[in-house]
């Protein structure tokens, strides 16, 4: 049903471009997603892997590499949207999967810790590079854009930690809650992105945008394919997961505050590939544990 609702949101967006003058409350949906994603996470050393390093490394080696091949090919519009898709740090629904999946939730709390913190102290030097715009500028806007996205709602989260003991009897609810603003904040990007296209007239061809799906098609399967490889056999599943599923909510704000809402697709489109994968895993999960157990009758 959630795959189905995001998938809603795409077409409801799209034929919305007036919703576009609500484009502003994007940043502030983003901050209450992350307020409730940092209030569930607890960091610990003691589940700390070297891999969780390596997953970061490979966001940036995908996202820089990409955007690296696509500009020396002459697409400044493609490199940007695999650079934003890319650099995706892991999801904060990616626990959540993985335990779904039967893995090691604690891996993947702390490779959503480690890839969203390195992301963000690294991508004030990156962004300006990837636009094109090095003016320090930039590099202050991004910082102040990050701290409001990230650094806010995580202070505000260890806040109410600290204040109210019995925060966690929220949580099912806010969890619930947080799903249907993900929706209207797909709804927003994809009408301010339908509004952009418009407005573009013929400067926005059906194959720019064919082309944009597929390298972030592309770069998903290279994810979940390569990040396989980033652990050892016992853990494969959860590094897969992790560098696999992105925390496209970042990059999309960046994107659209940045780049345009053109590029904000690449990332866009990734929400519906990683969904789509994952609803496939958690089938296919199912149907093996119904099989033990009619075996087990």
């Amino acid at each position: 049903m959630k795959t189905i609702a995001i998938f809603v949101a795409f077409i409801i967006g799209y034929f919305s471009p007036w919703a576009a003058s609500f484009n502003w409350l994007i940043r502030y949906l983003i901050v209450v997603m992350m307020f409730v994603t940092m209030l569930q996470m607890r960091f610990s050393m003691q589940s700390f892997k070297w891999s969780h390093l390596y997953i970061l490394a490979a966001n940036l080696v995908i996202g820089l590499g990409s955007w690296g091949i696509l500009l020396a090919a002459g697409h400044p519009v493609l490199a940007q949207a695999a650079f934003f898709t890319g650099i995706s740090p892991t999801a904060t629904a990616a626990p959540v999967i993985v335990g779904i999946l039967g893995g090691k939730i604690n891996y993947s709390v702390n490779a959503f810790m480690v890839t969203n913190t390195g992301v963000a102290l690294l991508m004030p030097f990156m962004i300006p590079m990837v636009i094109g715009q090095t003016a320090g500028g930039v590099f202050i806007r991004v910082i102040g854009d990050l701290i409001i996205v990230i650094v806010l709602p995580l202070l505000a989260a260890l806040a109410v930690r600290r204040l109210w003991k019995n925060y966690a009897v929220m949580l099912p609810t806010l969890r619930t809650g947080v799903f249907y603003i993900w929706v209207l904040a797909i709804f927003l990007i994809i009408a301010n992105a339908s509004e952009f296209i418009r407005k573009s007239g013929s400067g926005v061809s059906k194959t720019v945008l064919l082309e944009i799906a597929a390298v972030s098609l592309i770069i998903c399967i290279v994810n979940f394919a390569g990040g396989r490889f980033l652990e050892n056999r016992y853990r494969c599943r959860e590094s897969s997961q992790t560098l696999g599923q992105k925390n496209t909510t970042l990059t999309i704000f960046l994107a659209i505050t940045y780049a345009s809402p053109l590029v904000a697709l690449g990332p866009t489109f990734y929400v519906i590939w990683h969904n789509t994968w994952n609803a496939l895993q958690i089938r296919a999960r199912e149907r093996r544990d119904a099989a033990r157990k009619i075996r087990k009758v």
